[in-house]
C-alpha cells in the first residue's frame, strides 16, 4: 500500500477539531458543567489532550481524549494480528470518548476514530484506520436504537452499500462480553485495519464516523435527559455499568494498547464511570422492564 498521499498533519488537525466540536456539543446539552482539560506528555514519545466533564447537570462523567503517541517498537497488542510488523516503530493518533449520563434512561455512548502507522527504514510505512461508535442502554427504547443505527447506515452509505452491514456485524461481535455471554449494548459500527480504500477515502470515512457519532447521540441525550427516575432505575444502571467496566478492562483493544505503551493511565481509564455496582448472582424480575433489556435489546438484531 503506497503511502505517497498519507497526510498525518491533516488527520491530526481534524482530530483536534473533532474533539473541540464534540466537547462543545456535549457542554451545550449538559448545561451545567464544562470539560476540564489536561495536556500530557509521554516519556517514550508523544502525548495528548484529555478532557473530562464530571457531575454535570446531565453527564455524570464524560471523557473526550485526543492522543498522538509514537515509539521505537510496536507493543504486543498491535502485532497480535500482524506479526510481520513486530519490531517496527509506530505512530498512533486518535480521538476516543465515553459518556456516562446521570439518568438511567439515557444510554452510555462510546466513539473512537484513529490512525496507526508502522514504520521501518527503507520501506513504505504500513498504515490503517479504525474506529466506530456504539450505544449501551440501561432501559431500552426501540426508536432510539433505530435512530442510532440509521445514522450509522447514513454515515456508511457513500462508501458502499456493503459497508454498514459489515461493520454493524463486526461491532456486534467485538462488543461481546465472552465471560458473560452477552453483548455490551446495541452496537453501531466497528472497523479496524482499514487501508484498502487508499488514504483519502479512509480519511473521509473516519471524518464521517466522528461527526456521525455526535449527530446520532445528541438527539437521544436531549430526548431522555429529563425523564423522571427513582432508586430502582439508578441501582439497575449502576449494576449494568459493571458490565461496561468488565469489557473495557478485559477486552478493549484501546485500553490494552494504552496500558502496554505506557500511556497516561488517568486518560486511558477515563472511560470508567465514577459509580458502579456488582451484585452477586443478580437476576432481573420476570416480565419486568429490566428483563426487557436482556430479552429485547441485548441480542444482535437488525434495527433498520
Amino acid at each position: 500500500m503506497s503511502s505517497s498521499s498519507l497526510d498525518l498533519a491533516a488527520v491530526k488537525n481534524f482530530l483536534l477539531s473533532l474533539q473541540d466540536h464534540i466537547c462543545q456539543q456535549l457542554t451545550e446539552e449538559d448545561g451545567g458543567a464544562s470539560f476540564r482539560e489536561d495536556t500530557w506528555q509521554r516519556a517514550e514519545g508523544g502525548g495528548g489532550r484529555s478532557r473530562v466533564l464530571e457531575n454535570g447537570a446531565v453527564i455524570e462523567k464524560g471523557g473526550v481524549n485526543f492522543s498522538h503517541v509514537y515509539g521505537a517498537k510496536l507493543p504486543p497488542s498491535a502485532t497480535a494480528h500482524r506479526p510481520e510488523l513486530a519490531g517496527r516503530s509506530f505512530q498512533a493518533m486518535g480521538v476516543s470518548l465515553v459518556i456516562h449520563p446521570h439518568n438511567p434512561y439515557v444510554p452510555t455512548s462510546h466513539a473512537n476514530v484513529r490512525i496507526f502507522v508502522a514504520e521501518k527504514d527503507g520501506e513504505e510505512p504500513v498504515w490503517w484506520v479504525g474506529g466506530g461508535f456504539d450505544l449501551t442502554p440501561y432501559y431500552g427504547f426501540a426508536e432510539d436504537c433505530r435512530d442510532w443505527h440509521h445514522m450509522a447506515q447514513t454515515v456508511c452509505q457513500p462508501f458502499g452499500a456493503e459497508v454498514y452491514p459489515k461493520y454493524k456485524t463486526w461491532c456486534d461481535e467485538y462488543f461481546y462480553i465472552k465471560h458473560r455471554q452477552e453483548p455490551r449494548g446495541v452496537g453501531g459500527l466497528f472497523f479496524d485495519d482499514l487501508n484498502e480504500w487508499g488514504f483519502e477515502r479512509c480519511f473521509a470515512f473516519i471524518q464521517a464516523v466522528g461527526m456521525g457519532y455526535i449527530n446520532a447521540y445528541k438527539p437521544i441525550l436531549a430526548k431522555r435527559k429529563t425523564m423522571p427516575y427513582g432508586e430502582r432505575e439508578r441501582n439497575f444502571q449502576l449494576y449494568r455499568r459493571g458490565r461496561y467496566v468488565e469489557f473495557n478492562l478485559v477486552y478493549d483493544r484501546g485500553t490494552i494498547f494504552g496500558l502496554q505503551t505506557g500511556g497516561r493511565t488517568e486518560s486511558i481509564l477515563m472511560s470508567l464511570p465514577n459509580l458502579v455496582a456488582w451484585h452477586y448472582d443478580y437476576h432481573a424480575e420476570v416480565d419486568s422492564v429490566e428483563s426487557r433489556l436482556y430479552e429485547d435489546f441485548l441480542k444482535p438484531r437488525e434495527w433498520i
